[in-house]
């Protein structure tokens, strides 16, 4: 039987509603096991009018049949909180129990819901993003962030750093490192060869040098060393039109808004975050906590749903 775990997020974002909502489409043959507030949960289902029954449990070897299951700590004192340390505190509790089951294999597949990097670094989170707290907690060196949709896939070479380190940052070995590893995770999990749009970093892919000097020494010379060893990559690619172009795969952007930004134009409703490298499947949607719109009933769930649903799909295929 698969588990897959699902944490609630900031607890005061669209995370509960979300995980209700999903409940719906939940696979009856599978274990999910919400690692979240029991009085959360409740208050979300009394306030908006929405049923989920679930089953407490303190740890996972009570998981043995299919059904919804709650992994709650009981950490707020109320069933309501509002944007604060307490719910930044919530958050990060709960994905750190979560990721503890992952490693050791007591669930198959995480998803993951948005958390609020203020507040969860008021309660003593010291990570650039959940991205970065999974790799570290899997002791894994080499990850990456993939946005991902049927219509576009995106890897962001750096994350959620000033863009005024980006240019730093951007060298030949740690090119070469990342595109070996996008390869590598897409024939795992997908099970091909991608063929890979590398993005320059500077405007018209710095025009043969003459904007800046990172294209031509930096990531010129990383594409070419992998297309010597018969990867399929191509780069560095003009940033304002790369994305018009057929035939890549996935596209490796130099920072995160420069992939972010034409990745949620185009696929905001059904993109999904995805984490490469870890030992264990990771997804979330690819939006924020939305705390204008929490617990009024009118959050979609189509991102959540089309996260858990490749999560669920990579499980099937990689542990049965």
């Amino acid at each position: 039987m698969l588990k897959i775990g699902i944490t609630i997020g900031d607890p005061a974002g669209v995370g509960p509603e979300l995980i209700i909502k999903l409940s719906r489409h939940f696979d009856p043959n599978k274990a999910y096991v919400i690692y979240g507030e029991k009085k959360v949960m409740e208050a979300v289902q009394r306030e908006l009018g929405l049923e989920m029954d679930m089953r407490d449990i303190y740890t996972l070897d009570e998981v043995t049949e299919p059904g919804i299951y709650i992994a709650d700590l009981n950490i707020s004192e109320t069933d309501r909180p509002l944007p604060s340390i307490t719910s930044g505190k919530v958050a990060v509790a709960y994905l750190g129990r979560a990721v503890v089951d992952a490693v050791y294999k007591n669930i198959h597949g995480l998803l993951t819901m948005p958390i609020n990097k203020f507040w969860a670094m008021l309660a003593g989170f010291s990570y650039e993003g959940q991205t970065e707290f999974l790799a570290q907690a899997c002791n894994v060196k080499e990850y990456a962030m993939l946005m991902y949709s049927e219509r576009l896939r995106v890897v962001p070479f750096t994350t959620h750093i000033p863009l005024k380190e980006v240019p730093a940052r951007v060298k030949q070995e740690s090119i070469v490192k990342k595109l070996k590893l996008i390869i590598r995770e897409f024939k795992r999990l997908f099970d091909y060869e991608p063929s890979v749009g590398v993005l320059g970093l500077n405007p018209h892919a710095g025009d043969r040098g003459a904007i800046g000097e990172e294209d031509m020494k930096e990531i010129l010379p990383a594409v070419e060393l992998l297309k010597s060893e018969g990867y399929k990559v191509e780069g560095p690619l003009s940033p304002d039109s790369a994305f018009l172009k057929d035939g890549y795969h996935v596209f490796l952007a130099m920072y995160h808004d420069q992939g972010l930004i034409p990745f949620k134009l185009l696929s905001f409703e059904e993109g999904v975050n995805m984490t490469l490298g870890l030992p264990f499947i990771r997804t979330s949607p690819d939006h924020g906590v939305a705390y204008d719109i929490a617990w009024k009933g009118i959050a979609s769930e189509s991102s959540a749903l089309n996260a858990l649903k490749l999560c669920e799909s990579l499980v099937e295929r990689l542990c049965q």
